[in-house]
């Protein structure tokens, strides 16, 4: 297969592994360049466009927003100050990641307290996960 021949926005997709919607989006949203045009009018892509997709697809899978995808990408390019750049941001995205598993043992630790402290049978007004939830002060 030649790599260096246009390939089409199908193409580029299943490559990348994303719907084809997303690409448009990715461009609309200033992640992926503007794809020159054929004379037909169809979109042409580049290897490159393929590369471009599978990254933002990781950086997502890793939490990354897509404004901090953009920023990644800016800084991939930027030779000086890159790499310091990138590791600034992903570390304050693993804060960022650490700080909701916290949020999220919290909830699951006052779940968990809720759910061995119901018997699972008797009046609604006597159940604690129930008085719990309409309990304003435990919001």
């Amino acid at each position: 297969m030649n790599t260096s021949s246009p390939l089409t926005i199908g193409a580029v997709a299943k490559r990348a592994g994303v719907p084809i919607d997303t690409i448009r989006y990715y461009e609309r949203e200033g992640l992926l360049p503007v794809p020159l045009r054929r004379a037909s009018g169809y979109r042409s892509y580049g290897e490159s466009t393929v590369a471009q997709l599978r990254f933002i697809r990781r950086a997502k899978a890793l939490g990354f927003t897509l404004e901090e995808i953009r920023d990644l990408l800016a800084l991939s390019a930027d030779r000086q100050r890159g790499v310091k750049a990138v590791k600034k941001r992903a570390e304050a995205r693993l804060a960022a990641i650490e700080a909701r598993i916290a949020e999220l043992q919290r909830v699951r630790d006052g779940l968990v307290e809720l759910v061995a402290s119901c018997p699972g049978h008797g009046a609604p007004e006597h159940c604690p996960i129930l008085r719990a939830l309409n309990d304003e002060e435990n919001l």
